[in-house]
């Protein structure tokens, strides 16, 4: 598999105040990998800096070999990378069919793009909800469209931010049910969560931040096997 996504170094500031000090990780094309860490510990700067809305002050990110670490964010959008934030943000007075239409577009120019039908078969629910406005679904409703609007994108790479966060038990089950379909599908994942429990059984190898810096690497047997490691720095 080839690289799809190299940071090194990376090093990011508000102002005069640094968030992440040197962040560095790996993935190839087809992995699932994980930034895990508690809250505050520079995941989502570190997203972020991948997806140019926050500017690195130092070190790089290359993506499909490219270096992006200046350029802008739609342009690397537009290269192939999609994120389902933390929030959502869908827009609320569009139906869910015009949420999912107005991403349209074959980014990395697969054979078998995803499609409104596509996606509507991986969540039936949006499909009895077609009409719907953005405002009139639940909040894992809405997380599903969510992810639907980013893969209606056909992105090379998609960055999950807390996908599971504030959601019911069951819905948060059809979450991972949903990425691990995707995985199987050979889609690229980049997941931001605190569900270790799940991780460990979806990702291919994680990275912990502790105060904007990589305090482990690992794959997900290493992981399991080390049970302080998640008290240490990813438990409340």
């Amino acid at each position: 598999m080839d690289t799809l996504l190299e940071i090194d170094d990376l090093q990011t500031a508000y102002g005069t105040s640094q968030i992440l000090f040197g962040v560095g990780f790996a993935m190839r094309a087809g992995e699932v990998a994980t930034l895990l860490g508690r809250n505050g510990m520079g995941k989502t700067t570190t997203v972020r800096s991948i997806l140019g809305l926050t500017k690195a002050t130092g070190g790089s990110v290359r993506f499909l070999g490219e270096r992006i670490e200046a350029a802008n964010a739609d342009r690397i959008a537009r290269m192939g990378m999609a994120v389902v934030p933390e929030g959502r943000m869908i827009f609320a007075t569009l139906s869910v069919q015009e949420n999912l239409l107005a991403f349209a577009g074959n980014r990395c120019a697969s054979r078998e793009p995803w499609t409104l039908e596509r996606v509507y078969h991986l969540f039936p629910r949006l499909k009895e909800r077609a009409r719907n406005m953005g405002n009139q679904l639940s909040g894992g409703e809405q997380q599903m469209l969510a992810i639907g609007r980013a893969l209606m994108t056909n992105p090379h790479l998609l960055i999950l931010d807390e996908a599971t966060e504030g959601l019911a038990p069951l819905i948060r089950e059809d979450i991972w049910h949903c990425l691990t379909t995707l995985k199987q599908a050979g889609q690229s994942i980049l997941v931001i969560d605190k569900y270790v429990q799940r991780l460990v059984g979806l990702a291919d190898h994680h990275t912990i931040l502790e105060r904007g810096r990589v305090v482990w690497k690992g794959d997900s047997p290493q992981l399991a096997a080390q049970p302080d490691i998640w008290h240490r720095y990813i438990g409340v």
